[in-house]
């Protein structure tokens, strides 16, 4: 059997939020039970994971911290722990035990800054004055200088994140996008999103089952690439047993968003997705003057939700994923009157297993449908494909002098080569559909697991959709 997670970071979050989730549905926040946490899940005496068990402790208190919403005065979802973030090396270049003491001094030659001398025959950097430029690192023969960078700032490819001088992590919050890159690649668990479980349980029990308002849960389509040791349909009877009235694919928001991303693109000659809400942030922070071509349709998440209110007023929407930045959309003023909350599949797993629902055990309760087209939007391309289908099916692929020309952008660097391009008047494609993540939202920041992912089998699952076009899909929806 395949376990839950795939690091121990992860899992340590996993324990705070279910422990904290236990007490919320106990009605016990305030006990003081809270405190209670750290030691049941650091019982020590020894230490596991830092120097002594009371900094372990002192970590768990933070976690417990954001669990329950982080620091409010911070409008970002995504927040460093300073207590953590103390273990990662701050040196950028730095000359290893390859160093063969060579005459030639080639490292030294090339130094702009006269930050490399020569020790006992070694080469020494004198990291005041060493500015990262890497002529050392490439003229060295034997490869033995090199570039240490901090993971989260290797992940952050927006550069977003730097030292402070404290040599602690440091967000910028006017380049971050809250794509989450940094949160999974810290191996310390120094980066962390923001939890609104709380928000989530708190909409459960006062609809007090359902009888003061609904509950939808809107899942991402990725989902197929989570809970790999259950079928999608235990999830589903799982969401119904926390006390969902019902549980709604967000893949039918995408068949609504490419029916009309295509009419769009159509009109205008030149469109850039607007479904991924990191990719969104990116363009207007870093590229304002490309915002105006940014689709002016609301995302599948929004999309879908804003349907289900329509037809059920006063209900209440909780998106389930694996996306960070979802966790901002949410606040965004064109998509908070329709969402809720926002959790995502590492916060739902802490959910079942707090109520000890054991997923694994339940009857399969199958998803409301949409297309095949709209659950591809799960991987990179899939949204470019079910645009094309639109086209199609709207007869206006290849009308006049219209033709359709993508490009997939998978991951936040092939995003800003396109977007480059556009702002400079060379880019040949005529769509843009920008993933974040790299392999498309199953490799978001807040999936259960983040080894490679099979596209494929978002392939087979679009395929058990029964409406294989997105025009039987959004005319049969039903939500009884």
């Amino acid at each position: 059997m395949q376990k839950l997670f795939d690091t121990a970071v992860q899992k340590l979050k996993y324990k705070v939020l279910r422990e904290v989730a236990r007490l919320a549905f106990e009605d016990r926040l305030d006990s003081g039970a809270l405190l209670d946490i750290p030691a049941k899940i650091m019982p020590g005496p020894k230490p596991t994971m830092r120097c002594c068990i009371y900094k372990e402790r002192a970590i768990i208190g933070e976690r417990i911290k954001l669990a329950m919403g982080g620091n409010q005065e911070n409008p970002n979802v995504v927040e460093v722990l300073d207590i953590a973030c103390d273990e990662c090396p701050v040196e950028g270049m730095r000359v290893s035990e390859a160093c063969r003491g060579c005459i030639s001094h080639q490292c030294v030659d090339v130094c702009p800054k006269g930050a490399i001398s020569i020790v006992n025959h070694r080469s020494v950097i004198d990291q005041s004055k060493c500015v990262e430029c890497g002529r050392c690192l490439n003229a060295c023969p034997y490869n033995a200088i090199i570039q240490c960078v901090r993971p989260c700032e290797n992940a952050c490819h927006i550069k977003a994140i730097h030292m402070g001088e404290d040599k602690k992590a440091k967000i910028d919050n006017d380049k971050c996008i809250s794509c989450g890159a940094c949160v999974y690649k810290c191996p310390f668990g120094a980066i962390a999103d923001k939890s609104y479980i709380l928000d989530a349980i708190r909409l459960l029990k006062e609809s007090e089952n359902n009888t003061k308002y609904n509950v939808y849960a809107v899942v991402a389509p990725s989902i197929v690439s989570q809970f790999v040791q259950v079928r999608v349909e235990q999830v589903v009877s799982g969401l119904k047993q926390l006390g969902f009235f019902s549980v709604v694919e967000a893949a039918l928001g995408a068949d609504m968003v490419a029916y009309q991303e295509a009419n769009e693109l159509y009109e205008k000659g030149f469109l850039t997705s607007s479904c991924c809400p990191a990719f969104v942030t990116y363009v207007r922070k870093a590229f304002p003057n490309l915002a105006q071509h940014v689709s002016h349709n609301l995302s599948p998440m929004a999309q879908i939700a804003k349907h289900i209110k329509r037809l059920d007023p006063g209900c209440k929407i909780i998106f389930v994923g694996p996306c960070i930045a979802k966790k901002m959309e949410q606040k965004w003023e064109t998509v908070s009157p329709y969402i809720d909350c926002v959790i995502t599949f590492e916060e739902l797993q802490a959910l079942f297993d707090a109520r000890d629902i054991d997923i694994a055990s339940l009857p399969d309760e199958h998803l409301n449908n949409a297309s095949y087209y709209g659950r591809i939007f799960a991987r990179s391309g899939g949204l470019a494909s079910a645009v094309e289908q639109a086209l199609k099916e709207q007869g206006l692929y290849g009308l006049g002098d219209f033709s359709y020309k993508p490009v997939s952008c998978d991951g936040i660097r092939e995003c800003r080569t396109a977007l480059l391009k556009a702002s400079k008047g060379v880019l040949q494609e005529n769509f843009i559909e920008g993933m974040a993540c790299e392999s498309g939202c199953i490799g978001g920041a807040a999936c259960l697991t983040h080894g490679p992912k099979n596209k494929l089998d978002v392939d087979k699952y679009g395929q058990l959709a029964k409406e294989k076009t997105m025009t039987d899909a959004i005319s049969v929806y039903d939500f009884e």
